[in-house]
């Protein structure tokens, strides 16, 4: 069931067009308590985990980019990277800091594991929040996962098995972790025989290049020695 409320009919529809949030001017989170901000963003990406488990994905992608549009507006290293000036951003303690990160990884998180359960996948979108939330969290075992996923159906192999084998390592009894692992390491075996059928193939063809060059070579010097004979007193 989608959630009521013109508000969120609007903004889901913005999400589902483009997936990525028009991120608020500068300062909008500033009229309320750092806490309060905090807390609200917490709220939205846990009505998302709700709408995810009823599979409605649309709704839980509207709520997580909801929680994010919030962050982004306590978040110094983001409003600094837009470029934006105004009011100084209010000072995070390392608590509250350490919430705001953990909230933002957990949303782009979601939202890649939102994606993978649509019927057209945007590997894209799924390998940018992925490798967002590696940024972050370098070992994150479902970052990494979806990564290594995602990196595979864009086509780049090799790089995938990197991303699943490491998130092997971390986890050796996934199963979906190892399913696709193999499956990388199989799209590299294929690729290693077509390269080496490839390169075989060209190998034979200069060889029987080079053997009808020494066949001409050969004849023409029989026909020059003939001639020879022949003109000779």
């Amino acid at each position: 069931m989608e959630a009521a409320g013109g508000e969120e009919s609007m903004f889901v529809q913005g999400a589902a067009a483009a997936e990525v949030p028009s991120f608020p001017v500068y300062g909008r989170t500033n009229a309320k308590p750092v806490w309060a901000s905090l807390e609200e963003a917490a709220q939205m990406k846990t009505e998302g985990n709700a709408f995810y488990r009823d599979k409605n994905i649309r709704s839980a992608i509207g709520r997580y980019h909801r929680a994010l549009l919030i962050l982004r507006g306590l978040d110094s290293e983001a409003m600094a990277s837009l470029k934006v000036f105004g009011p100084g951003l209010p000072a995070l303690t390392p608590e509250q800091d350490a919430t705001l990160r953990n909230t933002q990884v957990d949303c782009y998180n979601n939202l890649a594991a939102c994606l993978l359960q649509r019927q057209k996948v945007d590997y894209a979108r799924v390998q940018e929040y992925s490798l967002q939330v590696l940024q972050w969290r370098p070992g994150d075992v479902k970052a990494l996962y979806r990564a290594g996923v995602a990196t595979l159906e864009m086509g780049d192999a090799q790089t995938a098995k990197q991303y699943l084998s490491q998130a092997c390592r971390e986890q050796p009894n996934d199963t979906n972790v190892r399913k696709h692992l193999q499956r990388a390491e199989e799209r590299l075996s294929k690729e290693l025989q077509k390269e080496k059928a490839m390169y075989q193939g060209m190998f034979s063809s200069s060889l029987k290049s080079s053997s009808v060059d020494e066949m001409n070579e050969t004849h023409r010097t029989d026909e020059d020695v003939n001639l020879q004979e022949e003109t000779s007193p």
